[in-house]
């Protein structure tokens, strides 16, 4: 139940954000908004209220929503276009350009926000640069190998070690081998042989086999104020946003796999173990899916945003605008991409529960 709660919390708000951007940013330039949903109406079902000129309603499948707006050729395929002024394609390019990035800018700001919130709260981590144990991961070697936290790591296999990172940077380097890990304790001197745990890790733009024994820094926690937390919010975004970047182009090299790809089912994971954690950890998970959210769509794929912004971009190109066919026809190619991504994310979730 906690699962299920949470993946619906995160997915409403997702959502509700990404079409309200839509909706604020077509309003703005005097495009009349036919319908504004979260989630899908099946079958007719759901909740639904017209005020004024649109139709608001909850969809009782959460995994997605959309905004209709007039004289729009979306995933609806609705190809009634009379040329009204407050008809979609009777807007000039940049206003069309700004609409289409609502979305988009919305959830940028959603992850801003939470990112600033969770820093307001919770202040702001340092940590010790010191090769002092902060805290240790369950079923990693360390903690069987009787290693507490404020232990100090003094060596590993008999090189003296004076920092974390050089302590790290030895136990990275030698994965799935026993290493000579020497700590104190209360002036006390211990020792052990631990095997390394292989794990994968993200190393600039390659993922690489590390050594882990499952040891955490101490990390020094300092309050900060609203000015500070924006910075951080604004920082962690931005960090997140290249860490998508660098996702994605290693998928595209083929340094990544497409069965490292996560649906809906691993959303609702993720999102279960998060709110175990408590509501800031699922806040967190949260802003980052936000981020991809609103990178993915703003990539130049036909039926995402970034598809339709590519779209006008052609028609200022070229002068003109392209025929009802050919953008019915860019239409279903990319509600075709996205139904084959669906299938393969949804794949690479149940692959994963059976494992």
């Amino acid at each position: 139940m906690t699962t299920l709660l949470a993946f619906i919390f995160v997915l409403f708000v997702l959502v509700f954000f990404h079409e309200l951007g839509h909706f604020l940013a077509a309003k703005s330039v005097g495009v009349r908004v036919e319908k504004f949903y979260v989630g899908f109406n099946v079958f007719g079902l759901g909740l639904k209220k017209q005020i004024g000129e649109t139709e608001f309603g909850l969809g009782v499948l959460p995994l997605g929503g959309y905004v209709k707006m007039a004289g729009m050729i979306d995933e609806s395929m609705d190809t009634e276009i009379t040329g009204a002024p407050w008809e979609f394609q009777s807007k000039n390019a940049l206003q069309k350009i700004w609409v289409m990035s609502g979305g988009v800018i919305a959830n940028l700001i959603l992850a801003v926000v939470v990112f600033a919130g969770i820093t307001l709260v919770r202040g702001i981590g340092e940590p010790d640069p010191s090769p002092t144990v902060g805290s240790l991961a369950e079923e990693y070697p360390a903690a069987a190998a009787g290693i507490l936290p404020g232990d100090i790591i003094t060596a590993v296999d008999g090189a003296p070690v004076e920092s974390w990172k050089q302590m790290t940077g030895l136990i990275h380097s030698r994965p799935d081998e026993e290493l000579e890990i020497s700590w104190s304790r209360d002036g006390e001197p211990f020792s052990a042989l631990i095997l390394t745990r292989p794990t994968d890790a993200l190393v600039g733009e390659e993922i690489k086999v590390v050594g882990m024994i499952g040891v955490g820094p101490v990390v020094d926690v300092r309050p900060a104020g609203l000015v500070e937390s924006l910075g951080q919010g604004l920082a962690l975004t931005g960090l997140w946003i290249g860490r998508i970047y660098i996702s994605l182009k290693m998928l595209f090299t083929g340094k990544a796999s497409l069965r490292e790809l996560g649906g809906p089912i691993l959303i609702a994971q993720l999102a279960g173990e998060s709110a175990k954690s408590g509501f800031l950890s699922l806040l967190g998970l949260l802003a980052i899916i936000s981020v991809n959210l609103a990178f993915l769509n703003v990539l130049p794929v036909p039926a995402l945003d970034g598809g339709h912004i590519a779209i006008v971009l052609v028609e200022v190109a070229l002068r003109r605008p392209l025929s009802l066919r050919a953008r019915m026809a860019v239409q279903q190619v990319g509600v075709m991409l996205i139904l084959l991504l669906l299938v393969v994310v949804v794949y690479n979730d149940i692959g994963r529960l059976l494992q």
